[in-house]
């Protein structure tokens, strides 16, 4: 449980630079919806992550305990999802709909990286 919080503080670094990226995109080129777009998938994906990872100790902890666990957040973190998507689709003059859907990724694509990290580095 410790690696998904210390994945979770690094993606949290990420995506500060990320959004950093993103709002210079924002301001600078020609493109600011994809830009944006990107912003709030992140912010939605992360925000996805965090409630697994809550969702994850809450889950270890009535194990633990013998308790039994309704559930694991799958339909909170599918409603933000549709949400992330939802608000591109209602201001396509604000947001990119396609750039949403691969910023809301970008966490998942972080994890997938540091899982490989973490192989490697177990392996040597």
């Amino acid at each position: 449980m410790l690696d998904l919080h210390r994945i979770y503080a690094k993606q949290k670094k990420g995506l500060f630079f990320l959004l950093a990226a993103c709002l210079l995109g924002w301001f600078f080129t020609p493109y600011p919806t994809i830009f944006s777009g990107i912003g709030l998938g992140a912010c939605f994906g992360t925000y996805n992550f965090w409630i697994l990872i809550r969702r994850m100790e809450k889950f270890d902890r009535s194990y633990h305990e013998g308790k039994r666990v309704v559930s694991l957040g799958s339909g909170l973190r599918f409603a933000s999802a549709v949400a992330a998507i939802l608000l591109p689709i209602a201001l396509p003059q604000y947001f990119n709909v396609i750039s949403a859907i691969v910023g809301l990724m970008i966490p998942y694509v972080f994890l997938f990286i540091e899982a490989l990290f973490s192989l490697v580095k177990a392996r040597k």
